[in-house]
């Protein structure tokens, strides 16, 4: 019995235990997918990322990301759930914010109230806070990386560049995004 392709039901991409369901997110090196977990039904994003397209300098801060987001663990910081890896590819799998980066938002809403700008600056000033005890710095801080809960909770994301500091000592390596640089970081200060 021969059964035409349009009838047959497409199955699911699975990484794990999550069944892939469009992609929310590209970049240089990785695409970000929203998946769900076959059992539980919960949302997650899956960062992959395919090693044969990173130098080892990229390679080693995947998994220095990888190692900075297993310690933190704050209410307004993307949660990691697992990490899995392969021969050829590493898969990331996080927290989902629903409703998406907050960059997004203002380009659809407009301004913010000041109560809820209030809100939302006090939750990421409370995330860099507690970054900093742990002598983690995010290094790229913009909104596209300020994403929001189903409850509109800010939800730091991607630690790409981010990198551990010894207080009193200057990172040396220039990274991050130069439309939010500040004028110091172009002057070398």
């Amino acid at each position: 019995m021969v059964i035409a392709m349009a009838d047959r039901q497409k199955a699911p991409i699975r990484v794990g235990f999550y069944d892939i369901e469009r992609t929310i997110g590209k970049g240089n090196f990785a695409v970000v997918k929203l998946a769900r977990h076959r059992i539980t039904k919960t949302e997650v994003a899956i960062k992959i990322i395919d090693k044969s397209q990173l130098d080892a300098v990229n390679l080693e801060k995947v998994y220095r990301e990888v190692d900075i987001m297993k310690q933190l663990d704050h209410p307004h910081i993307i949660k990691l759930y697992q990490v899995m890896e392969t021969k050829n590819m590493i898969y990331i799998v996080s927290e989902y914010a629903s409703q998406g980066e907050i960059f997004d938002y203002i380009a659809r809403n407009g301004r913010m109230t000041e109560s809820a700008a209030r809100r939302k600056f006090w939750q990421i000033l409370s995330a860099v806070e507690y970054c900093h005890n742990r002598r983690v710095v995010h290094r790229d801080l913009k909104a596209e990386n300020l994403l929001m809960d189903a409850n509109m909770n800010i939800k730091i994301a991607d630690f790409g560049f981010s990198n551990y500091y010894t207080p009193g000592e200057q990172l040396a390596t220039w990274c991050g995004s130069p439309p939010y640089a500040a004028p110091e970081v172009f002057e070398g200060k």
